[in-house]
């Protein structure tokens, strides 16, 4: 019977290479050029029955410390280009658009904005409304002037006829009002528009801190894709010799049809790995584009180490310098001035006003400013309004609901920026302790590879002990990766909640 399979199996290459590669669903993937295509195991046993070769050699030393490149770069690896002419729709997008640094992202963002340009007209707004309190201590000036034409018939009384005759008049005037006493409504009115402009600046600086920080999230994602492409670019270099090296093999006898397919499904699933990077970088930039005002993507570019930087200040000192000068913090003390201030406004209704009004006017039945009457007048007045339907009540009880639930959130927001800048300490910590555990990861990955490498080129070894540890170093190199990146974007949250770079 084993005879017979041997011989079955002799007499039907081409049959058992379709079946095993259907039962591994081994299927080119879409936009691949021909290039990329694995060779067909029929190509393969035809040099194996028709040439001879030495035992073929695992992927080199050389080829692994090229494949082994920092992360963080961006630039495809040449091999992979020959591998891959023919890119992706994606990565055709991806490749257009603008190039910007950090600080010009910040720049363009922060004038593209729209929060940040409504913040700007609210602080406009708040600044107008501070001078209208302003001028309540000043009198106020007018001017009027008026012109009458009318016709006008009387009878006179020799004769006892009616005659027609004018009766116009032209006038001028000028006056001028002052509120001798208010109740103390303007000084407080004063207090709560000074107020509400703090707040309003401190609620810029909150906005521009945010938007900020949606553009460091989004340079620093597409700097992680960028990364992880260039990691999945070296995972396909080193799937393609792996499979190379599977075919020299098995071409000389010295591996299995087994060794040559999981070489193929190892480079089958490194492209998928690349295609899904690729998308990843190609929405990054789209996103970062958007914050900037582009209409099309917008590529990152680094320009700052990535690795942990130390605080001037210590943990405990950076988190009570927020709990006081935070800009969530400021605009919630500034919104309490400010309603504190509305009930002294709402009282000053209890209190009588004193108004002194002026004025000069001038009267003449010419068009001429010679001759006619001139007649002034000054005036002071009381008002006292005894009982409005307890309206004056109810603007007392608003303004004091205002102040007590203003009081609310100011203490609610200290304790969320104490929490969350004891959060974003803790995921620094941590990110700064990931960061040095995947460089570690990384070292010890690569030595591993290279152990596996030997071991596979002296045939002391299988190839899925190699792919094992080719892929504990992809791991290891997208771990680095993504957690230089993650405290990047832990480092920036927390300047968010100062509103300024730490």
């Amino acid at each position: 019977m084993t005879m017979l399979k041997r011989a079955w199996f002799k007499r039907r290459p081409h049959r058992m290479t379709a079946l095993t590669l259907g039962l591994l669903g081994l299927v080119a993937t879409p936009g691949m050029g021909a290039a990329q295509a694995p060779t067909q195991a029929t190509g393969t046993e035809k040099n194996a029955a028709q040439t001879q070769k030495a035992p073929a050699d695992a992927p080199t030393q050389d080829a692994a410390q090229k494949n082994a490149s920092a992360p963080a770069q961006a630039t495809p690896q040449d091999g992979a280009q020959a591998q891959a002419p023919a890119q992706s729709l994606t990565a055709q997008v991806a490749a257009e658009g603008v190039t910007v640094t950090l600080e010009e992202a910040i720049a363009r963002a922060l004038k593209t904005n729209p929060a940040v340009v409504q913040a700007e007209g609210s602080v406009t707004n708040a600044e107008a409304a501070e001078l209208s309190a302003v001028g309540a201590y000043i009198p106020s000036l007018s001017a009027s002037a008026s012109g009458s034409l009318s016709s006008s018939q009387r009878i006179l009384g020799d004769t006892g006829t009616v005659v027609s005759g004018s009766n116009d008049t032209y006038g001028a005037g000028v006056s001028s009002s002052w509120n001798v006493f208010t109740g103390g409504q303007r000084s407080a009115t004063r207090k709560q528009t000074r107020a509400q402009s703090g707040a309003a600046g401190a609620q810029l600086t909150a906005q521009r801190a945010s938007a900020v920080l949606d553009v460091q999230r989004s340079f620093y994602e597409a700097l992680r894709a960028t990364g992880l492409e260039a990691v999945a670019r070296s995972r396909i270099e080193r799937a393609k010799q792996n499979e190379d090296a599977a075919e020299r093999r098995l071409a000389v006898g010295s591996a299995t049809r087994s060794d040559l397919l999981r070489a193929r499904l190892d480079y089958t699933t490194a492209q998928e790995a690349l295609r899904t990077a690729e998308t990843q970088r190609t929405s990054a930039a789209l996103s970062l584009g958007r914050l900037i005002g582009e209409d099309g993507p917008a590529q990152a570019q680094a320009s700052e180490n990535l690795g942990p930087q130390p605080f001037t200040l210590t943990e405990a000192a950076l988190i009570t310098e927020l709990e006081s000068n935070a800009p969530a913090v400021l605009a919630a003390a500034s919104t309490l001035r400010a309603s504190e201030a509305g009930v002294n406004v709402a009282k000053a209704t209890y209190l009588p006003n004193v108004r002194l009004t002026a004025g000069y006017d001038w009267l003449n039945q010419d068009p001429s400013f010679t001759g006619g009457r001139t007649s002034w007048s000054v005036r002071l007045g009381l008002s006292y309004p005894i009982f409005d339907g307890f309206l004056r009540e109810e603007r007392v009880q608003r303004a004091k609901t205002q102040e007590v639930t203003s009081m609310a959130q100011l203490a609610d927001t200290r304790r969320a920026v104490r929490s969350g800048a004891s959060q974003a300490l803790a995921q620094l910590r941590l990110s700064a302790d990931r960061i040095t555990l995947s460089e570690q990861a990384v070292e010890v990955a690569r030595e591993d590879l290279k152990v596996q490498e030997e071991r596979y080129r002296l045939g002391a070894t299988t190839i899925l002990e190699l792919l094992t540890s080719q892929e504990n170093l992809v791991q290891a190199e997208s771990n680095l990766v993504s957690s230089r990146f993650d405290y990047r974007i832990a480092r920036a949250e927390l300047e968010a909640l100062a509103g300024r770079p730490l």
